[in-house]
């Protein structure tokens, strides 16, 4: 656990710090997926699964397994330690003579770039709680905007040199950050180390003992998969008439969710003003409204898609920050823990939202994606309006 003070140490530098670190981290786990057809063109179709696949199986194990250290190890180290070795699996990625290789590079690249969800509880954990809300959301950004802007630059940088260099320059820029983080972030004390399996498995007792944290989960959790039923269906849509948009199209429509990263720091601010709830519940019905307008004019007007895009990242986002605003509050020891259980429940969700919208698609078409998007985001807006109101961010 750091022993700082909360907002002790929490400059203009440290905050642009984080942010920076917060994005730059995560961008790599979202690199290959513009190459994908430059990598199956020197690998075969089996690089089209294992590389995206390995990087996000790496993140989420990162955030199971690296992410709860931060409450038992200062967390300036761990993020040094994490981009320094970030640096060294872009280049094993950017130098792979095989497809195993390339894949167990991955593997690294997604588990090290973790590095993302450790910036995030350090700014809780660094900010006054009277604008932790504000300072998770500023943040939040960062790392959104990491998101989107790395398949843009990503496929840029490859389609003129290759997808090696897209390696290449990625470890450069990951020891850039590394110096950023080095430069920016204050040294907090160690002041109650705990066991790794100790750590691991107060994990368990958190969900057991915190219902406001299952609560959060779940809420998130439901919302982000109906996210990932969208998402994963999407260029179906858009690729097929009466369309017929190519692959490059239907990547544009990530370029709206733009307008979620930035939202991120007014959800906070309201948060800190108002309580999570009011905007977990907003950004819920933000989310269901999406859906109506999706099933209403999705399959015949590219307006009423763009619309869907913009209302499901708004209200994704919001009440993602609310939700982390919330549950960071609870336990000012373990937010990395924290962080570890709201997003992990967000992982296997993700997973059953994209697995549901793929075969309702198949089954039904893009009315059954819908459906599936409303019953999600409908039963995440429902957790979200049961809870009782409650004060500020608790």
């Amino acid at each position: 656990m750091s022993g700082a003070a909360p907002g002790h140490g929490f400059t203009l530098k440290a905050r642009l710090g984080l942010t920076l670190i917060a994005g730059g981290a995560v961008a790599n786990i979202y690199y290959n997926q513009p190459l994908l057809a430059l990598l199956v063109a020197e690998f075969g179709d089996r690089a089209a699964v294992l590389v995206p696949t390995a990087s996000l199986v790496g993140y989420g194990l990162g955030i199971l397994c690296l992410v709860p250290i931060g409450d038992s190890l200062p967390r300036r180290g761990l993020i040094l330690a994490q981009m320094l070795g970030l640096a060294v699996a872009l280049l094993a990625a950017a130098l792979s003579p095989s497809l195993g290789s390339l894949a167990a590079a991955s593997l690294a690249i997604g588990f090290l770039a973790s590095a993302a969800q450790q910036a995030v509880p350090f700014a809780a954990e660094l900010a006054p709680d009277a604008t932790r809300g504000r300072m998770v959301g500023q943040v939040m950004t960062g790392l959104l905007s990491g998101i989107l802007l790395a398949r843009t630059a990503s496929g840029f940088v490859g389609a003129q040199y290759g997808w090696r260099a897209v390696f290449l320059a990625a470890s450069a820029v990951a020891l850039i950050i590394a110096g950023v983080a080095a430069a920016t972030l204050p040294r907090t004390a160690q002041t109650r180390p705990l066991r790794y399996r100790a750590l691991m498995v107060s994990i368990l007792h958190l969900v057991r003992t915190q219902p406001a944290l299952r609560r959060a989960s779940l809420c998130q959790g439901l919302l982000f998969a109906s996210f990932n039923a969208f998402w994963t269906t999407l260029a179906l849509l858009v690729e097929a008439p009466p369309f017929d948009l190519t692959a490059a199209g239907a990547g544009l429509f990530g370029v709206i969710g733009v307008v979620g990263a930035f939202i991120a720091p007014g959800s906070g601010r309201y948060t800190d003003r108002r309580g999570a709830r009011p905007v977990v519940v907003a950004g819920a019905l933000f989310v269901v409204a999406a859906f109506m307008v999706l099933w209403a004019g999705g399959a015949v007007s590219l307006v009423a898609v763009g619309l869907g895009v913009l209302l499901i990242d708004i209200g994704l986002n919001g009440a993602l920050i609310a939700n982390q605003t919330r549950v960071y509050a609870l336990v000012p020891g373990a937010r990395g823990r924290v962080n570890t259980v709201l997003f992990t429940v967000m992982f296997v969700f993700g997973a059953i939202g994209a697995f549901a919208g793929s075969q309702a698609f198949l089954m039904a078409g893009w009315p059954g994606v819908c459906a599936v998007g409303l019953v999600l985001s409908g039963a995440g807006l429902l957790v979200a309006l049961l809870e009782r109101g409650t004060p500020k961010a608790t």
